[in-house]
Formats: C-alpha cells, structure tokens, sequence
C-alpha cells in the first residue's frame, strides 16, 4: 500500500511538473557563438511554415515558439504546433550537444489536419548577428568568390553579404554539405551541417531539401527549405549551365494527412586565429559526421594501375620516328602530344619509371625516353621561361601558365628518379628544364610580375625542386617569392584560390593545387614550417570540393552502374559536376595526414584514389563529366529537370589517366599502397 501511495505521488508530481513546462513561456534554444554573440532562431518565432506560392517564391508565412519542454536522456525536447485553418501542424525539436559547441538537432513536422496541406514549405532558420558576413559553401561559394566576381559576376553564384542577398542551393550540389558564415572582425564563425535529403510531397520528381543563407540589416540567417533555391537575386533559379541559371519552380510540398517529415541537422559554433579561417572547422566536422572512409568496396590498387596502364598504350603514338609520345586525344579522333593540362604527355616519363616493376612491360624505359626525349625538344622562350605545350603534327600550340608549371613538375619528378636509377640519359631533359626554370625565374623575380591567378603557382613546387636538382639559389628564391605572393593573396581568403582550370574563370580547386603543392614542397625543401601552415590552408580548401557522402542518383548512368560519389571532386563553382581531378592531390593528401598525424587525411587520400576508378570501362576509358547535381556541359541541356544523374563519358582526355598513373607513382615512392 505505501509502495502504490509512493508510485501515485510520484505520478502527481510528474504531471505537476508537465503541466507547469505546458503554461509557463519557454524560450526558444540559443547557442553560443562567442562570449558576446549568440546564434538565436528568428524573432518570429522558433518554427516556421510557408503556406503559399506566389511569383516563384514562398509566400504566408506562419510562426510558432515551444509550449512544451522536456528531457530525455541527453536530448532537449521541444514542442509546439501551428494552427491553420485547414487543421494543426505539431511541431518537435530535438537536440543535444555532442561535443562543446557541436549541437546535433533534429526537427520534425507532422500534418494533422484532415485534408492534404497544399502549397507548403518547411524551414530552419538560424540567425547571426554582424555585418556583411563572410560566406562559404563548398563546392559553391568561396567568401563570396571575390575573383570570379571581377572577371564575369553573371556566370558563378556571388555574394557580398549585403541586406537582400541570398545564396540557396540544393542539398546534392553540395560535396560537403554545410554552410558556413565568418566574422573576420571578431574572430568567430558558425557553420550549420545537413544530413541531405529528398522532399516526400514533392511536386518535382527529383526535389531536395536546401541549404544557404539570407542577409538582413545587421544580420544573416541560415536557412534550410524543404526545396526553394536560389541565388544572385533570382529566386526560383538552379546553377544549372556553364553560363548561366535555369528556371527551377513549384518546389512546394503537399503534406498529407498524418504525414510526418524529419530534417537533420547539426549546429556548429567556435572562434578561429585570423581572417580566412573559418571554413577549416567544419571541413574536418563534415568528414567526422559523414565518414567518407570505406574504401574496401572500390577496385585495389594493382588493377586501377594496370587498366590505365592498358589504356595509355591506346595513346602511344609517333609523327615520325623522333616525335613520339602520349596523344592527348583518342588516336581515330585527332593526334595531338600535349604536356601538361589536359594532356599530360608529359606524366608518363616520371609515373612509369617507378610503376614500370608492377606494370611488367619490358617496352617501358623506350618510351620514357623517346616521349622525354621529343617533349624536350619544344621551343622555351628563354625572357619568359614559357613553352607551347601542344604539338598536333603541323605546329607547336598553347602555352598556358597551368600547362607549363604541370609540365616543368613532371620533369623534375622524371630527372630524380632517373637521377636514382641511372637508367635514363636526362642531359636533354635537364637543358628543357634549366631553360624555363631560368626564363620563369627572371621573369618572377622582376619587381613587375604581378600574376593574375593562381594558375602560375603552378611554377611554386617545380622551381623549387628545380633548385635542388641544379643548385641553382635563383630558382629557390623565385619559388619563395611566388609563394609569399599567393599566401599574401589568399590566406586570409580576401580573394580565394583561382584560375587554375582553364575552361572557367573563377575560385576552383586546381588554383587550390597548384598553391598546395607549392606550399608543401617548399616545406619539404627548406623545413620551414609556415609552409606547412599555408599548404594546410590550401588544402583545406580542396578537400572542400570532395564528396564525403554517397549523393542518391535518379535513373541514368550513373545510376545503372551503382556509382558511389564518395571521394570525388566538384570541380569549380562554375563548373559544378565532379570529376577524377581529385586523384592527382591524393598522396600529398596522405602525406599531410602524416605530418598532421591526422589518420583522416591518409584514410580520404585512399578512398578518393580508388573511389574515382569507378565508370573505367572494360577498355580502360572513362568520362570526364558527372552530373551529380542540377548541372551539364555536354548533351541534351534544354530540361533542368533531367540533367541530375547524366554522364558525359566521351570526354576522355589523357589527363583522366595519367593523373592515376601519376599519383600511383607516388604513392609507391611513399612505399603506401592505397
């Protein structure tokens, strides 16, 4: 009898305790950003639910705070609801706090009323206090992607932080799914992270949840719709074609009666060192929450070196019997030997004296010396240290910054390992190389070099080595020079890394590169360690372009073949579809993981190589283009609602090869097997 009075006061009190949280006011949660800024929901009212379509937006909003609250182990319950005419929306915010200033929240919406709710969007809304917010998304938006902005603002998403701008994207555009906003000034930042989704409701066949932000007078709001993107100041539009957006409307839901609907999503809150920092946080964040490190279910290491192997013997050519090499184009198509982006011809001569003992094919160290032999012989002004690139049967053509730096590296990594093994006569390679070393020396070292991108940091990491093999101290300078200028330009993110493709011009991860490889390799040159601290920093900014998560793919190709986007990279915000690029930075990737002791670095840097052998077909060919998102280049281009899930795989320049052959090569030099 006293254990049932017990059991029944104990109940009494209980509901007491409910019906107290029920009527007093509760305050919506709030997080700390820094001791005196707070991320805090809209004033409106912590939920908010779109009711209304008009003119391609979202249209009747209405509002509600918690009038409940309660615990559960380690998670904070809140409730609420919003009554509409056509019956009640009951409204459950869940979260807790995983680490200090990591919140995983997840809120949920149920349809009560009797008939289907029409017309609707679902939000999260977070707002932080300051002006002109810097922004960065990856794959996206690079602190507003400064760069690309001054040369074309209509071609790629921009973002100055000013009061009516929006930047709002689709959940599977993103490689890492996260946004983040800095506050250079104060020396804080806060990213929101999404568990990406599709919309059940949906009045599109293929619609997703969104992710970006808003800014307001002295404020910007994170902002998650169940669809609605945008950017630019068109509402309603998707970054969907190289030069320009297409008409992306009606992403509405109807919820149906008893319809419940989650979104995940985590909080994340810190202050950083300096300017240009805040992205590096949630980088790492969003490979902790994703994972994106099973690499036992993609090919081995043996046979993606074999089958490139394979399909490089398809581009081994000869004009005559001097002029022989590797064709950047299918030889039925065009003959053509490119050094550099994107034929690297001259990749091989370095890749296969190193690989050549797994390869097993005795006809190897002939052609490493024939194709470095011709490519040696191209004409190098001797003022500029610049080379044409190309030879196509009748004329020498090109000459970018890219494809010159590309080339001078892959001689220099040629020559030391010739150099090493003492097969290979190098006196022609070594007068091609000192001759553009030199010219780009004098030419970097003139108080007038003011490079336009980061394209010529490409020269960084092959002058510096260049240094070495000749003990040349000019070489070395010039490559300090041309580092210090890139550090200056881009560390605090004033302008991030760009150029370094040359079909877009704008912030992208082969400028990334080109200043991480440079970093790095004078760090490994001369032991500094602020070299180390840059090459960080530039890598930071390509892991941002890698897919940490398998991006759920409608019916097309990429579909049919069970393809996993884990591991590859999105290539620019211009040029919004992945590819291979990614394969060429994986062992500088595994090193930094080493010099960082950081086990997540060395574990992408596996799962990138192997992930992005997927799509090799039985011939060893693969395609460029992959639509993961609402993008294209090549194909049937009139339909954005078709373009998700297409592959353009008759793109098969040889730099989708030797870039495997390439970091193979180097891997082994590691003595790391991926």
């Amino acid at each position: 009898m006293r254990k049932l009075l017990l059991l029944t006061f104990l109940l009494m009190v209980g509901i007491s305790f409910s019906m107290a949280k029920k009527n007093e006011k509760i305050n919506p949660p709030s997080f700390p950003i820094s001791s005196n800024k707070t991320l805090v929901p809209q004033p409106e009212g912590l939920w908010a639910i779109a009711t209304g379509w008009l003119d391609d937006w979202m249209t009747g909003w209405k509002y509600a705070n918690p009038t409940s609250e309660e615990q559960s182990g380690d998670w904070h319950i809140l409730k609420g609801s919003i009554v509409l005419p056509q019956g009640e929306m009951k409204l459950r915010d869940a979260y807790k706090e995983l680490k200090p200033g990591l919140i995983k929240y997840v809120r949920r919406y149920e349809w009560t009323g009797k008939e289907p709710l029409t017309h609707a969007t679902l939000s999260v809304r977070w707002r932080m206090e300051g002006e002109n917010l810097s922004l960065f998304m990856p794959g996206i938006l690079y602190y507003g992607n400064k760069n690309g902005a001054a040369v074309n603002s209509n071609i790629i998403p921009v973002y100055e932080g000013k009061e009516g701008e929006f930047a709002i994207f689709e959940d599977h555009r993103f490689p890492m799914p996260f946004v983040m906003l800095e506050d250079g000034a104060a020396k804080n930042a806060a990213a929101i992270h999404t568990t990406p989704s599709p919309v059940r409701g949906a009045v599109l066949a293929d619609q997703w949840w969104s992710m970006g932000v808003e800014a307001g007078k002295g404020y910007t709001d994170f902002v998650l719709y169940s669809g609605p993107i945008g950017y630019n100041k068109q509402h309603s539009v998707a970054k969907a074609l190289q030069q320009r957006p297409m008409r992306y409307s009606d992403t509405y839901i109807t919820m149906e009666p008893g319809k419940v609907i989650e979104k995940e999503f985590y909080i994340e809150t810190y202050a950083i060192s300096r300017p240009g920092t805040g992205f590096q946080q949630p980088v790492y964040t969003s490979m902790d929450i994703h994972k994106p490190y099973d690499v036992d279910k993609f090919a081995n290491f043996q046979s993606i070196i074999e089958s490139k192997y394979r399909f490089a013997l398809n581009r081994w050519f000869g004009f005559d019997s001097e002029k022989q090499g590797f064709s950047m184009y299918d030889l039925s198509m065009r003959k053509d030997i490119v050094m550099g982006w994107c034929g690297q011809a001259d990749s091989p001569g370095y890749a296969l004296q190193v690989l050549g003992s797994m390869i097993g094919d005795g006809s190897i160290p002939e052609k490493i010396q024939k194709s470095m032999d011709y490519l040696s012989t191209f004409p190098v002004d001797e003022t500029t240290g610049v080379f044409p690139v190309g030879f196509n049967g009748e004329k020498y053509h090109g000459g970018d910054h890219v494809s010159c730096g590309q080339a001078m590296y892959n001689f220099s990594k040629a020559i030391e390992s010739a150099r090493k093994s003492k097969k290979y006569n190098t006196a022609k390679w070594e007068a091609f190389l000192k001759k553009s070393a030199e010219g780009q020396s004098k030419r970097i070292l003139d108080p007038a070099w003011n490079p336009v991108s980061t394209a010529e940091g490409f020269y960084i990491a092959p002058l510096i080595r260049a240094s070495k093999l000749f003990k040349n101290k000019k070489y070395e300078q010039a490559a300090v020079k041309a580092a210090q200028v890139f550090a200056d330009r881009h560390l605090q993110m004033n302008g991030c890394y760009w150029g370094g493709t040359l079909d877009a011009t704008c912030e992208d991860k082969e400028g990334s590169w080109a200043a991480f490889q440079g970093f790095l390799e004078l760090y490994e040159q001369l032991g500094e360690k602020k070299y180390l601290d840059w090459a960080k920093h530039a890598m930071d900014v390509c892991l941002s372009y890698t897919v940490v998560w398998d991006i759920p793919l409608p019916a097309g190709r990429m579909a049919d073949y069970n393809f996993k986007t884990t591991g590859w990279t999105v290539v620019s915000p211009q040029n919004q579809h992945i590819d291979v690029y990614g394969v060429i930075f994986t062992p500088e990737i595994y090193k930094m993981g080493t010099y960082l002791k950081d086990k997540r670095l060395q574990d992408l840097a596996k799962v990138m190589f192997r992930s992005c052998y997927q799509l090799t077909n039985i011939y060893g060919s693969q395609g460029e283009q992959l639509q993961q998102t609402n993008f294209a280049q090549h194909g049937d281009m009139s339909n954005v609602y078709k373009l998700r899930g297409g592959y353009s795989e008759g793109w098969t320049v040889f730099w989708i090869t030797a870039h495997f052959l390439n970091a193979g090569a180097r891997f082994m030099e590691m003595n790391v097997i991926p």
